[in-house]
Parts: C-alpha cells; sequence; structure tokens
C-alpha cells in the first residue's frame, strides 16, 4: 500500500528518497506550478480526445506524471509550454497544482521544431496533424525533406507520401481526420488527378465500404481509362493534322510565310498568317488585294 501511495505523488516519488533539490538536480527536472505555464503559440494539435484526457487524468490521479513536460522560462518566472499540451491538460483535468518539467532554452524557431518534432512522435495523431507538422517544418523551420526525414527517423519516402495528403480536397482531409478512410485510401486517391472525381471516389469507399486493395483495383481502371482516352484523343489530333497537311503547306507557299493551321477534333479551327516585320505584313496584303 504504501508503494501505491508513492506513486500517487508523481515522478519524484519513483526515485528513492528524492526531495525537492534532488529532484530538481535530476537532468534538468523540476515541478513548475501549472498556473504559470502559458500555452505553446506553435503547437501543431489542434483537437484533444476529451474521453481520452480523462481516462489520462484519472491514470495521473493515480500514478502522477511520469514523462515530464518540455517548457521555457520567459523570465518574468513563468513559462511557456514547448511539448506535452495533453499531459498538461490532463493533470489540470486531475486536480494537480504543479508538474514536472524540463526547463530549456529555446528561441522560437527552436521552439516550434521542438514542439512539431515531439508531437509527431506521438501515436495518436491522425495523418493529416502530421503531414501539417511535416509541412510547417519545411516552410516554418527551413528544412529540407532529407533533413526533416532524419530529423523525426522516418524515410525520406514516407515523409513525401504524407506531405501528398494535403494536395486532396479539404473534404478528404476531413474525412482521413474523422477516420471515415484510411492513409492507405488517401494515398490511392492522389493517384486520380481530377478533384471532383476525388471527391466521387471517396464517397464510394464510404459508401460502399471499400478496402484500400478495392480503391486500388478501382483507380488503377480509372487511370487506364483516361489514359485510353488521352491517347485516342491524341492520335485524333494527329489524324487531324496530317489530313490537313497539305492544305496548310499550299497556303504556306501561296503567301510566302510560315501559316498555322489548327484544327480540333470537331472540325473547328483557325489559320494563322505569321510575319515578322511590317515589309511581310505589306505582301500579304497584297496578295488579299489580288484576291479581290
Amino acid at each position: 500500500m504504501a508503494r501505491k501511495n508513492a506513486l500517487g505523488r508523481g515522478l519524484g516519488a519513483l526515485i528513492d528518497d528524492a526531495d525537492k533539490e534532488k529532484l530538481e538536480k535530476l537532468e534538468g527536472i523540476h515541478e513548475v506550478e501549472i498556473g504559470k505555464i502559458a500555452a505553446n503559440p506553435f503547437q501543431p494539435r489542434t483537437s484533444f480526445d476529451e474521453e481520452a484526457l480523462r481516462e489520462l487524468a484519472a491514470s495521473i490521479r493515480e500514478l502522477g506524471i511520469i514523462q515530464p513536460i518540455s517548457v521555457r522560462e520567459k523570465g518574468d518566472g513563468t513559462y511557456q509550454l514547448i511539448s506535452g499540451e495533453r499531459r498538461l491538460k490532463a493533470a489540470t483535468l486531475a486536480g494537480l497544482k504543479k508538474v514536472p518539467a524540463y526547463i530549456r532554452t529555446a528561441d522560437d524557431q527552436a521552439m516550434l521544431e521542438m514542439a512539431l518534432v515531439e508531437n509527431i512522435q506521438r501515436e495518436d495523431l491522425d495523418a493529416i496533424e502530421i503531414a501539417i507538422s511535416y509541412q510547417r517544418l519545411i516552410e516554418e523551420c527551413r528544412l529540407t525533406q532529407e533533413t526533416l526525414s532524419e530529423r523525426v527517423g522516418k524515410k525520406r519516402s514516407t515523409v513525401a507520401n504524407y506531405l501528398r495528403l494535403l494536395k486532396l480536397p479539404a473534404e478528404i482531409q476531413l474525412g482521413i481526420r474523422e477516420g471515415k478512410i484510411t492513409m492507405g485510401h488517401a494515398r490511392t486517391l492522389i493517384g486520380v488527378e481530377d478533384p471532383e472525381k476525388q471527391i466521387g471516389l471517396y464517397y464510394q469507399i464510404i459508401n460502399e465500404e471499400l478496402s484500400v486493395r478495392q480503391t486500388e483495383d478501382l483507380v488503377r481502371k480509372i487511370v487506364n481509362r483516361e489514359l485510353r482516352n488521352t491517347a485516342g484523343r491524341q492520335k485524333k489530333k494527329e489524324e487531324i493534322a496530317e489530313a490537313y497537311q497539305g492544305l496548310r503547306e499550299e497556303l504556306a507557299g501561296f503567301f510566302k510565310t510560315d501559316v498555322q493551321l489548327r484544327v480540333n477534333e470537331k472540325g473547328k479551327g483557325k489559320i494563322v498568317i505569321p510575319f515578322t516585320t511590317p515589309e511581310e505584313l505589306e505582301k500579304i496584303m497584297e496578295v488579299f488585294d489580288r484576291l479581290r
């Protein structure tokens, strides 16, 4: 029973005979009043699961906070959170007045980078939150994809796959965040270029409860059909161009300039008679005058 009571006092109770002075010397960990900790303006997380917070608060009441949060000192006796907002919120719910914290020296950019990298490592982030964090590290911390992959311990291809999710329509990104489709589904949708078709497929996945494999097969058929249609249109354009080639050459000889003849698959088009000097224009006008 004594052991359980010790655990209830938090991190310090896990260390034999740890008083406040020893705790402060331990790897820069200090007990900081919650009321003196301001929110992190660079916090990459935008939502927290309320039920999960209550569960964590219950655990903190029983065991205390095992993993310290990170803060930076503002110079007026107050602190600014770097990472650990979920733990801080849960500690507040649990009724704690103080929390164990690493006090670090960091400028705004370092704060942002630490907060983003720390949050990316968490398992409860959705794919869009991770993608946004990667994008912010690239844009705001001026990291390349290669440097970023090293910093977060992920393959460069993995980082690139997350970043591609941000090219999807907002409606689909929201669906990923709400768990309506998986990242595997979303990665498959990226293979379709038309946003309207992407959204149509998104709802088909949901309504028909398609697996990732089924979605891949569906997208493959759509892409192959589009390729065939594109090839067919290109072939028809080439056939039309070939059919009118003789006429173009005849007009070019008639006007003594490189006449351009453009015709679409519906038979509509235009004739362009170019000139580069006023003298060339004068000669073209003379031809028209003779035709009157």
